[in-house]
């Protein structure tokens, strides 16, 4: 089944179409000349951006066989060979193993990803592993406290914020009509982790914590009194107190 990612969440041909959102672009820089890393990668597209945006070789890790398929397919289709952008088929504990090089410049993990693995710590170990002297990983993730709160209107806390093991839809792709009104705790669900335990994992992986930030918009409308905005993201209308609906952190290993 292939990966759920908020930058392709059902799965369209869109390999020309650059997904990354404003602060992502502003917050990692210029990765001109760069190498990165992303993981997981789902079906490519915002791998191959980043390689659009100047990066000198990307490459993408997803658990998914399907999705690095069309990844691969989405990058020869933009006419990029494996020494521009190649995709891998790995679980992401298993990522040090898998990616072609022993270190990158760029780290980055995002898309509700950290969800859906149970292990943060070790997730944090494998990630600072593979980040190069004087490189940084970047995370973006749906905020945890976002869950707290019902789906309806985003303003009742109806969930307990320090419970990890709950049942949480994923705000990208479970949302709408469509959605499952009763999943099943046993088929997929995700956790959230609480930003505290992500940042501390980090810090004892090796990492220094350059930045948390905390942002008031999602790319789906979770909620269904969110607005979208011109640069395509969904917001809380004006006159409605807000929270963080998404965070980003960015950790460097000194040169």
């Amino acid at each position: 089944m292939d990966s759920p990612t908020p930058e392709d969440p059902h799965g369209a041909d869109r390999a020309g179409e650059d997904v990354l959102r404003d602060f992502e672009v502003a917050e990692v820089g210029d990765v001109t000349g760069r190498t990165l890393l992303h993981l997981p990668c789902g079906t490519g597209l915002g791998t191959l951006s980043w390689a659009r945006r100047g990066a000198a070789h990307v490459v993408g890790l997803d658990p998914s066989e399907q999705a690095v398929e069309t990844a691969r397919a989405l990058a020869a289709d933009l006419g990029l060979t494996q020494d521009r952008a190649a995709f891998v088929a790995a679980d992401v504990y298993d990522a040090a193993e898998a990616v072609p090089d022993r270190a990158y410049d760029v780290v980055h993990t995002g898309g509700g990803a950290l969800r859906r693995l149970p292990d943060v710590e070790r997730w944090a170990e494998t990630a600072a592993a593979l980040v190069a002297p004087g490189g940084f990983l970047y995370l973006v993730e749906p905020h945890p406290l976002a869950d707290a709160l019902d789906d309806e209107t985003g303003s009742r806390i109806v969930h307990d914020y320090f419970v990890r093991e709950h049942f949480v839809r994923d705000p990208w792709t479970d949302t709408g009509p469509d959605a499952d009104p009763d999943p099943d705790p046993d088929s997929g669900g995700e956790r959230a982790h609480p930003v505290g335990e992500v940042v501390t994992a980090l810090a004892r992986a090796g990492l220094r914590i350059d930045f948390l930030h905390e942002h008031d918009v999602s790319p789906v409308p979770r909620y269904g009194v969110l607005q979208r905005h011109e640069d395509g993201c969904y917001r809380f209308p004006a006159d409605r107190p807000r929270v963080p609906l998404t965070y980003s952190v960015k950790a460097s290993r000194p040169a």
